[in-house]
């Protein structure tokens, strides 16, 4: 494989990293050297055999050319796949050197298009002009391509023709057209499967939920005693009261609590679910927006909540989870049978590959 490929991306006009594309250009040969003349014989010496003929070499052979792979009497050749590593490193602008494994990669995926592009053949699935050229118009936009001339030109000088990018775009539509024929308009999900899926994976659908909280706390004075604990509680029960009698939350915070969102009125602010412990979250999570909780005791001390906002999967909050979840499912079953088709085709076709062959 490395000989080969150093044989067959190498050694041409085209900037470095794009692959050897055309046929192989003969070494200029060296200009023949002028006949001495022969050295006298001696009278009565015998005629000397005339020199062995030095066998002469086959011309080389033209990489470009070379079969890589066969599928269902279709050839690959060398040169289209050269081609088509060009055309995409010159898309995704990559200028590091192919590799093995990237021409490898480039095979497979050329056999399976050329199985898809039989497919569509088959079937007669048919792409118009328009549609072609609507189609490299938005490539060029993609690409942030002034003109079709700057474009032309880009083209030529990476050793790319227009009609070969036409023919290329136009495969693409007809295989993306056949696939939705065959894959997309075939797969669908249920409302009960979006519900199963919502019921197992609640809590991980529910981690980036967002939160909005305050919080007062109350420590004990004097010591960690038992009677230091209860006469904080005590406080925390009188803020408390105060509060649901109308007190304002956030001034009565910045009078009384030790956490270090005192002097924002207690404000935690917006919180991701799994920001805070899970103890203090799950006290926090289980009250109604504008409700308080009753005093709460942690290592620190005793902890009043109040819920301002929650997100949760109810209301809008459900209809996003649930489109969320239908697109992770159409997904899933999109590619289980794409990939089922793809091994359906493959199963009926004869693929012979000679890209390690001399």
């Amino acid at each position: 494989m490395a000989g080969l490929l150093a044989l067959g991306l190498s050694g041409c006009a085209l900037p470095g990293w794009v692959p050897f594309i055309g046929k192989k250009k003969e070494e200029p040969r060296a200009a023949a050297a002028a006949p001495r003349p022969a050295p006298a014989r001696p009278p009565g010496a015998a005629t000397p055999a005339p020199p062995a003929e030095t066998p002469r070499r086959a011309p080389d052979e033209q990489v470009s050319d070379r079969v890589v792979a066969i599928v269902n009497n279709d050839a690959i050749t060398l040169s289209e796949l050269q081609e088509a590593i060009a055309v995409y490193r010159y898309e995704s602008r990559d200028r590091t050197a192919p590799t093995d494994a990237l021409v490898q990669q480039f095979l497979t995926r050329m056999i399976d298009s050329r199985l898809q592009l039989q497919e569509a053949e088959r079937e007669k699935v048919i792409v118009d002009d328009v549609e072609v050229e609507e189609e490299l118009a938005d490539r060029m936009k993609r690409l942030k391509v002034a003109s079709r001339e700057e474009f032309e030109k880009l083209l030529r000088e990476q050793g790319l023709g227009m009609d070969a990018v036409r023919k290329r775009i136009r495969d693409s539509l007809r295989v993306q057209r056949l696939i939705n024929r065959k894959v997309r308009l075939r797969v669908s999900v249920t409302e009960p499967e979006i519900m199963k899926y919502l019921e197992a994976n609640r809590r991980k659908l529910e981690t980036g939920l967002v939160y909005h909280a305050r919080n007062i706390l109350v420590v004990p004075e004097g010591g960690d005693s038992d009677a230091a604990w209860e006469t904080a509680r005590i406080k925390a029960d009188l803020l408390r009261t105060q509060i649901v009698q109308g007190a304002d939350f956030a001034e009565l915070a910045r009078k009384h609590s030790r956490d270090a969102s005192a002097k924002d009125g207690g404000d935690l602010g917006s919180l991701k679910r799994g920001e805070l412990a899970q103890e203090i979250e799950a006290q926090i999570l289980a009250l109604e927006p504008g409700e308080v909780s009753k005093p709460y005791r942690s290592a620190l001390g005793w902890h009043i909540f109040r819920l301002e906002s929650k997100d949760s999967l109810e209301g809008a909050g459900l209809d996003r989870a649930k489109a969320q979840i239908r697109d992770i499912l159409l997904r899933e079953k999109y590619e289980a049978r794409l990939e089922a088709w793809l091994r359906e085709i493959k199963g009926r076709a004869v693929i012979e590959v000679r890209l390690d062959q001399p």
